[in-house]
């Protein structure tokens, strides 16, 4: 093995065939969706209860995106709006878990665990910049890291479309075009979706997928054979560290440029 190459790492289950023979990986479960659910659905719930008891969304007051506040400084605004839903329909949040656990489910199992953590968190930063940027509106909602998974997914078919092979043309074709649907759907007038923190989600889980997410390869070593990933947690903090890094520069040229 080339020294510059990252160590062979076993990635989860999946039915791939590679080369007309089934692979075998090991049983993995996606605890990091599960989790991420569980605290958005208790976050709401806390949403519901403080708008009862008191008429204010305390949650969404501290932490909804607010172009207003984040120029006060309150910059974690750009991450805390990923773990909150309007309280004004239970649709918003039942939407979301649905996207959520059905397209994260799967990326999580690709990515592992703590690849995947960061794609969700990267994701919704990014979707967030972009929305304060171009987006006067408050917003709130897990919806920018859904469409940072997606993008993921998307570069997760893409690079390794000679493992997959047609399993990922098949998905690639439905991924790109429930994207490009919401999108359409995000800009139709009056329905209030931040198309903009879609887009922005996009291109973060885009970036960091390309840069530090899976690549596969098949080990012909092992009987039955077993595809690995081979890129790895050191390539994932260089791609996690370079996106934040770049959204974070973007906050901070547009809170100058507002200024000046």
């Amino acid at each position: 093995m080339n020294q510059n190459q990252a160590p062979l790492q076993e990635i989860p289950p999946s039915p791939v065939i590679s080369g007309g023979q089934p692979v075998k990986r090991p049983v993995f479960r996606p605890y990091v969706t599960y989790v991420l659910i569980g605290i958005c659905v208790v976050v709401y719930l806390f949403q519901l209860g403080t708008m009862s008891l008191s008429g204010t969304d305390i949650p969404a007051a501290w932490g909804v995106k607010n172009n207003q506040l984040i120029m006060q400084g309150q910059l974690w605004r750009l991450i805390t709006p990923i773990f909150l839903h309007s309280d004004q329909t239970i649709l918003h949040i039942a939407f979301n878990m649905y996207a959520l656990f059905f397209i994260g489910t799967d990326v999580e199992l690709f990515f592992g665990r703590r690849r995947y953590l960061g794609l969700f968190i990267l994701s919704g930063f990014a979707g967030n910049v972009i929305s304060f940027m171009f987006s006067q509106y408050p917003s709130l909602g897990s919806s920018t890291s859904i469409f940072g998974l997606l993008g993921a997914e998307g570069v997760l078919l893409y690079q390794n479309r000679e493992i997959l092979g047609s399993i990922a043309r098949r998905r690639l074709s439905q991924v790109i075009i429930v994207a490009a649907a919401n999108l359409i759907i995000g800009l139709s007038p009056g329905i209030g979706i931040d198309n903009w923190g879609h887009i922005g989600g996009l291109m973060g889980g885009t970036l960091f997928a390309w840069f530090g997410g899976p690549l596969l390869k098949r080990d012909g070593l092992t009987n039955p054979p077993v595809i690995r990933n081979v890129r790895g947690s050191r390539e994932a903090v260089l791609a996690g560290t370079g996106v934040a890094a770049l959204f974070f520069f973007l906050t901070i040229a547009a809170i100058l440029m507002r200024r000046g």
